[in-house]
């Protein structure tokens, strides 16, 4: 009584009392530490000291003591009582070998949970419950529909909430809507359709298969919808790319006064990815701060990715001031992230070094990110320290800091205009078995834009599904933008962006009007750039392109207009920016940079730079 109810010393003061001690009694207090979650160790002794005495274990005492070795998480002391239970010739009873499978399930120990399985001649809900659950978790999601189906062959077995739960995840996890809805109908069947385990399974398995409508469907007939329900319909919108109606169900979540949670926030901000959302991501950023859940770092470390990926680079850069103190290898990696990509690679070097002083230590990620920092600046000496480090550590033998060590062959030809080298690099590829992943094939695109293989980029794009396995994603569609207009075919082109099957993002815009610049195509750059100024109005790089346009053709009237306007918007063009590394320090300088601690001096040089080129005869224009 004392153990169910969670009062354990108790519990353990009546045991140390008792003058004789049965199989029950020892079983009793092993069960109450072990379903308390208190004390797992004191459950092992208990088993180990009940041997000792002498009472025999029955199949309570292991379904007990298993399942405190499972939250132990010791994987040894698991198979020691697996042997265990087969020597006490419990093997084959139903609550030892559920609780066996559980156990293995937890220790990712798929082979040894079938073994289990099979075993078993009677089985019981649990036993296919845990087996499904353990396909499902593991991501042996095809095993888990095949065992659920196999379960669905015994009229005996009527599937509950958890087991449909755990099919759900495994089609969501497949992508496969349509095993999904043969499924749903199957709960429908069951009487289970409103129920709330299985139906937020159901939200979060439409939602991952990116069907929206019936994700909100399966959330609406649940009927009395938990927290952890909502988090599913908004991350469902949050993930599918819809702001506006993930921000709508995080209101409607609080006018039903079901309270949102640390989990709840940090799918919410998953959505908002460019400028245009920035504005609704600053106003979960205070609901945030005003309820406290700004405490918790996960939720900063969200908050800092969301505006880095809104390009709001200082308001990230703010976020992570604040958190420093408690900032985890997550914010560290998220931060020198957000530098990377906006081109503060000088910056990236001066955070390592803040890092190394922290309690926090480089993993893999923060290695690859430093090394894609060390490559953008060219700096083959701080990309040696980096090998040395990892080396030291052992993080030198990990495949993604490898590859950021050598960044992919076939992407660094295509990267420097070898071509040509990097399709035959992708033909050996080809030839040696290798699949080619994502990556690979924008390597390859890449390549034919630079060499004008433009028939052979255009069908590799057409088959890569069908021959390689790999779906286009928004860089392969980028890639092809390029190949198109920098080949010349701007219409084509443009063309494209507008057939494709999501919106076009700044990239491939920007693309687009670079190429009109070269081309003086002044029609399809005003439109390009007039996409990008919707997407960014502060963009200066595409004021500054369409005004290259106009004044390569003499349109000297459109060009003051233009200037006019970015001024009266407050549009900068972005200064330039050069650097240079003397003694392990790198130097970061921009245009018209006053900041440098030896600023004096460096203008110094430069006076007497000018004075000698206008005495050698140079004329500044």
């Amino acid at each position: 009584m004392y153990g169910k109810c969670g009062s354990i010393k108790d519990a353990r003061k009546v045991f140390d009392d008792m003058p004789e001690r049965n199989v029950v009694s020892w079983t009793s207090l092993i069960a109450g530490y072990s379903q308390n979650g208190l004390e797992l160790e004191e459950a092992i002794k208990l088993y180990i000291q009940m041997l000792r005495a002498g009472p025999m274990p029955d199949q309570f005492t292991f379904g007990s003591v298993i399942r405190a070795c499972s939250s132990m998480n010791e994987v040894e002391l698991g198979r020691q009582l697996h042997a265990h239970v087969i020597k006490m010739e419990f093997g084959s009873n139903l609550i030892a070998q559920n609780a066996l499978i559980a156990m293995h399930t937890k220790f990712s120990r798929i082979n040894e949970a079938h073994i289990v399985f099979s075993s078993i001649e009677l089985k019981d809900l649990i036993s296919w419950s845990s087996m499904i659950a353990g396909f499902s978790q593991l991501g042996y999601e095809l095993e888990a529909l095949s065992c659920f189906k196999e379960m669905l062959c015994h009229d005996t077995y009527q599937p509950n909430e958890f087991i449909f739960g755990s099919v759900f995840s495994a089609c969501g996890c497949l992508g496969q809507p349509e095993y999904g809805r043969q499924i749903h109908g199957v709960s429908i069947k069951f009487g289970l359709g409103g129920d709330v385990f299985s139906g937020c399974s159901l939200t979060d398995m439409y939602g991952k298969c990116g069907l929206l409508c019936y994700a909100k469907t399966a959330f609406n007939q649940i009927e009395n919808p938990d927290v952890v329900s909502w988090n599913a319909l908004i991350a469902a919108f949050a993930y599918g790319g819809d702001a506006n109606e993930a921000m709508l169900n995080f209101s409607r979540m609080r006018y039903l006064e079901s309270r949102p949670d640390y989990i709840t926030v940090r799918s919410l901000l998953s959505a908002f990815t460019d400028p245009i959302t920035l504005c609704q991501g600053k106003l979960v950023h205070s609901y945030i701060i005003k309820t406290g859940l700004d405490l918790d770092v996960p939720v900063c470390n969200t908050i800092l990715s969301m505006y880095a990926n809104c390009s709001a680079w200082k308001d990230a850069y703010k976020m992570f001031n604040n958190i420093q103190s408690k900032a985890d290898l997550v914010s560290w990696n998220a931060i020198l992230t957000t530098c990377v990509h906006h081109n503060m690679a000088g910056e990236v070097f001066s955070l390592l070094r803040m890092m190394l002083l922290s309690y926090n230590r480089p993993d893999n990620i923060t290695l690859t990110i430093v090394l894609g920092a060390c490559g953008k600046i060219a700096s083959l000496e701080m990309g040696h320290h980096v090998y040395c480090y990892a080396t030291k550590t052992g993080l030198n033998v990990d495949v993604s800091v490898i590859n950021g060590f050598i960044d992919i062959l076939i992407v660094g030809y295509a990267q420097f205009g070898y071509g040509e080298e990097a399709l035959n690099l992708f033909m050996k590829m080809r030839n040696s078995g290798t699949k080619p992943n994502q990556v690979t094939l924008v390597g390859v695109l890449t390549a034919c834009s630079h060499v004008g293989l433009v028939e052979e980029g255009w069908q590799l794009f057409n088959n890569m599904e069908e021959e390689h396995g790999v779906v286009p994603t928004r860089e392969h569609y980028s890639c092809v933008v390029d190949l198109l207009a920098r080949s010349g075919r701007i219409n084509d082109a443009e063309a494209f962006i507008d057939q494709m099957p999501f919106e076009p993002d700044i990239v491939m815009w920007k693309t687009l009007l670079a190429a009109c610049k070269t081309r003086n195509n002044i029609q399809v750059g005003k439109r390009a750039a007039e996409n990008i100024l919707q997407i960014d109005p502060s963009n200066s790089a595409a004021h500054v392109l369409l005004s290259n346009i106009y004044a390569s053709t003499g349109s000297w009237k459109d060009v003051a207009t233009l200037r006019s306007l970015m001024r009266q918007n407050g549009v900068k063009k972005v200064p330039g920016q050069s650097w240079i590394e003397v003694k392990d320090n790198i130097h970061v300088f921009s245009a018209e940079d006053d900041l440098h601690p030896e600023r004096g001096r460096i203008y110094t040089i430069l006076e007497e730079l000018w004075l000698q080129m206008f005495d050698a005869g140079y004329v500044l224009l």
